[in-house]
């Protein structure tokens, strides 16, 4: 499966190339989310298996572009990924999901130490 970084996504988001599917409930992503995202909210249904209900939004999905998959913590995104590419789409998971990026966002020591043992670790 594949997966990109807050800070690969980062460098990515000024091109048109990407498009970041937010799948974090409605309320979440009012309260935040990253710029130029787009929100179905489908996590509930994709934490319980439930696909379908993700399919009623691909006509809303481009298929010219790499769909990003955003959720909490990358764990639902990998689900959507998955369904996504089955359905010939070339989807990726951000890892760490909104959480992640909100750590690289304000640079937080957790952020800082998990990107310094990800250069050390394989």
């Amino acid at each position: 499966m594949s997966q990109i970084g807050p800070s690969g996504l980062d460098d990515r988001l000024s091109s048109d190339d990407v498009f970041v599917l937010d799948l974090r409930p409605a309320v979440d992503y009012r309260t935040d989310h990253i710029t130029g995202s787009y929100n179905v909210p489908v996590y509930e249904d994709l934490r319980q298996g439930d696909t379908d209900s993700l399919d009623e939004h691909v006509a809303e999905i481009p298929d010219e572009q790499e769909v990003v998959t955003v959720c909490k913590a990358g764990i639902v995104a990998r689900k959507a990924t998955d369904h996504l590419n089955d359905r010939g789409y070339e989807a990726t998971t951000l890892t760490g999901g909104f959480t992640g990026w909100r750590h690289y966002r304000e640079r937080t020591i957790l952020y800082r130490v998990a990107a310094l043992l990800r250069r050390f670790l394989p």
